[in-house]
Order: structure tokens, then C-alpha cells, then sequence
């Protein structure tokens, strides 16, 4: 009986049969799209200038950076990063906790911890010096394929498939994709990989991403700009491709978090667990984040408080309440109340904190990992000192 074939064949089945605009060859796509890419290409602090070779080490910390971020956003914290850490061995000799700090505000905090140790593996297990190979890259902390690729490109010039949200949508128009994402990534691979030339795959890759930021945007695509017009299956729907499937629904998660000085105005903050949401990373201390309805009613408030000071890192006698914070996760809402508190020369928190605790002077906050969403409490608290 012959084998199964498996989901990445089946796309490729599929990917041979979609054509097209007027059954034009897939090979047409890399020259067209690369002799407008070297008229039109974005300057990037990370990206080499026509003539130079790439350097791997801009080239992996950029990536890391981008996932799921913006190129605007990631532009400051790339040029900071290099500034301070100018080589890969550079940045494996750093304390994790000042690559914690330089990431904050830059969300997805696992990021950096992998950044952190692939530095260190790069150094330790490579000579510092990254390797070419795809499947030597994806062994490395916090690369995976879609990075893996994307370096074998660019920096090394290798013939890779790279697919990120930009080249998806490309992809999409160009064959006239229906299939909703994430469904259709498998095939819009295949796709990817019918069109990606032997030579110059890096510039290829990044060709089409600054097609997808710059023409061949989520809304009103320059169609009469872009140079695979011709080629293109799918401009009379463009706009509403690719096809997304519908979002869950976010929950909503609240919780308190305690702002707490003491006399000298010193702040208690709290790292976080090493592994799970925001590890690693430095919080006004919180109780769990738990979903359910908001408050009722004044017994219900009352209740909450009293529970919330139940759960508090230290000894408390009463909290005020001072604000709500917001902030949005990948997968949930959270809501915060933050509660001011202040203790004693006399309390014992006062010379001792808590297990993984330390008192922070306010004005030394921007020297901690403070997450994005700390940040909000932080500026929350000091707001009603005012």
C-alpha cells in the first residue's frame, strides 16, 4: 500500500496546479520583482547596502526583533542594542539582566532570554561565528524555521524559503489564494518556494517584503505601482486577500498589583518566574491574573480588596486604590487595579524584602526589566502621587 502523502507534498500538488495571471511562469516573478527591489529597496539599519556582504549577526538580531513587531518599533531598540552589544560575543558576555532592561518596552520577553543563550551558544558551540546551514541554524535557542531561513538568505546567501506576514500576503494576490490563513501557510510555502530564484534568494526575500509594506499593503494595495501587476491572479480581490480565519474571542484577566514604599521612597519590585509569561522580567508584585466579571457592586469591591491584600508580598494593614490599568496579551485582555501601600521604617519588608524582591529607588526604574505592562502601573502609581 503506498504511503500517505504527507501535508507538505499535498501542498506542493496543489501549489503546481495554481497558475498565474493569463498562465504566465513562475520564474518570471524573481527578475521582475528584483529589478524593481534594486531601484526601490528600504534602507534599514540592519540591512547591508547593494555591494556589501550581510552581516549574520545584524541580520539574526534583527529577525528576533521583528517577530511579531514592527519595523518601526524595532529600528531604536536595534541601533541601542548594536551600540551597546556590537558583536555576537558581545552580547553573550552580557548579564541577562541588562538584555532584559534594553529589551523592555519591546514585548514578547521570551525573545530575549533566547537571544541571550543562542548568543551564547553561537560563541560557545560556533566559534562565534553563526553557521549557514538552515538545520544548524533552527538547532540554535530561539530560531526557528522561519529565522533559520531568513538568515541562510540573507546573510549567506543560500537558497531559502522565507515567509513572513509580507511575502504571505504577496503570495496570497499573486496566486489568487482562497484558502484562509492559518490554513493555507502550508501551501502558500509551496508557493513561496515555486517562485524563490536559485540566485539572490536574500534580496528576493527582502524584495517582497518591502513589496508587502510598501505596495502590496493589508489595505488599498498600489496595484498600478507594483511590478508583478501583470502577473498577479488575484488583483481584482486583493484587498480582501488573504483570507483569515475568524479570531477567538480574547478573555479578560484581572488581578491587583501593589505599588509599595517605604520611608525613603524606595519602590518593592518582584522578577518574575524565569519560564512562563513576562519570566524573567521585573513586576510591581501582582496576585494571579484570573479571569471573571468585574466587581458587582461595593460588597463585591470590598471582598476583592481584602482578598487582594491577602495575597500581597508583604504585611499589609490597608491599600488604597489608585487606578486600573489595561493592557492586551496575545491571547487576553488584563486588567489591573493598582493598590498604593506604604510601610515602616519598623516593618520587617523594610531591610528584608521578600524572596525575589528588591527595593528600587523611583527614580532608578528605568535602569529594571520592566515590562510594558509594569511600566502602566508604574506611571499609574507615581501619577496619583503627583
Amino acid at each position: 500500500m503506498p504511503s500517505k502523502p504527507t501535508k507538505a507534498e499535498r501542498a506542493a500538488e496543489q501549489a503546481a496546479a495554481l497558475p498565474l495571471k493569463d498562465g504566465a511562469e513562475p520564474a518570471a516573478v524573481g527578475p521582475s520583482l528584483l529589478a524593481w527591489y534594486d531601484r526601490h529597496r528600504r534602507r534599514l539599519p540592519w540591512r547591508a547596502a547593494p555591494g556589501e556582504a550581510a552581516d549574520p549577526y545584524r541580520v539574526w538580531l534583527s529577525e528576533i526583533m521583528l517577530q511579531q513587531t514592527t519595523v518601526a518599533t524595532v529600528a531604536d531598540y536595534f541601533q541601542r542594542f548594536l551600540a551597546r552589544w556590537p558583536t555576537v560575543a558581545d552580547l553573550a558576555a552580557a548579564d541577562l539582566d541588562a538584555v532584559l532592561t534594553e529589551w523592555a518596552g519591546l514585548g514578547y520577553y521570551a525573545r530575549a532570554r533566547n537571544l541571550h543563550a543562542c548568543a551564547r551558544a553561537v560563541v560557545e558551540t560556533q566559534g562565534g561565528r553563526f553557521p549557514a546551514d538552515e538545520a544548524a541554524l533552527r538547532a540554535l535557542p530561539g530560531v526557528g524555521a522561519y529565522t533559520a531561513a531568513a538568515i541562510a538568505a540573507i546573510a549567506f546567501d543560500r537558497r531559502a524559503v522565507v515567509l513572513d506576514g509580507n511575502i504571505e500576503r504577496v503570495t496570497a494576490r499573486l496566486f489568487a489564494v482562497e484558502t484562509p490563513l492559518p490554513e493555507a501557510k502550508a501551501l502558500l510555502y509551496a508557493l513561496t518556494d515555486r517562485i524563490t530564484p536559485a540566485a539572490r534568494a536574500g534580496d528576493f526575500a527582502q524584495a517582497a517584503m518591502d513589496l508587502g509594506a510598501g505596495v502590496c499593503t493589508p489595505r488599498k494595495p498600489r496595484c498600478m505601482l507594483c511590478p508583478l501587476v501583470d502577473l498577479c491572479a488575484g488583483r481584482a480581490v486583493a484587498e480582501r486577500l488573504p483570507a483569515k480565519a475568524p479570531k477567538k474571542r480574547k478573555p479578560t484577566r484581572r488581578g491587583a498589583a501593589f505599588w509599595i514604599e517605604r520611608p525613603d521612597g524606595a519602590v518593592l519590585l518582584r522578577r518574575r518566574p524565569e519560564s512562563g509569561l513576562l519570566g524573567g522580567m521585573m513586576e510591581a508584585p501582582s496576585t494571579d491574573w484570573r479571569e471573571g466579571p468585574p466587581p458587582a457592586g461595593p460588597a463585591d469591591l470590598a471582598a476583592e480588596l481584602a482578598a487582594a491584600l491577602a495575597d500581597a508580598p508583604v504585611r499589609l494593614d490597608r491599600a488604597v486604590e489608585v487606578g486600573l490599568v489595561r493592557h492586551t496579551f496575545t491571547h487576553f485582555h488584563l486588567e489591573l487595579t493598582v493598590l498604593r501601600a506604604q510601610i515602616g521604617a519598623e516593618h520587617e519588608a523594610a531591610d528584608a524584602p521578600p524572596d525575589a524582591c528588591r527595593w528600587v529607588a523611583p527614580d532608578r526604574l528605568d535602569g529594571v526589566a520592566l515590562p510594558t505592562v509594569m511600566r502602566k502601573v508604574a506611571e499609574r502609581a507615581l501619577g496619583a502621587f503627583d
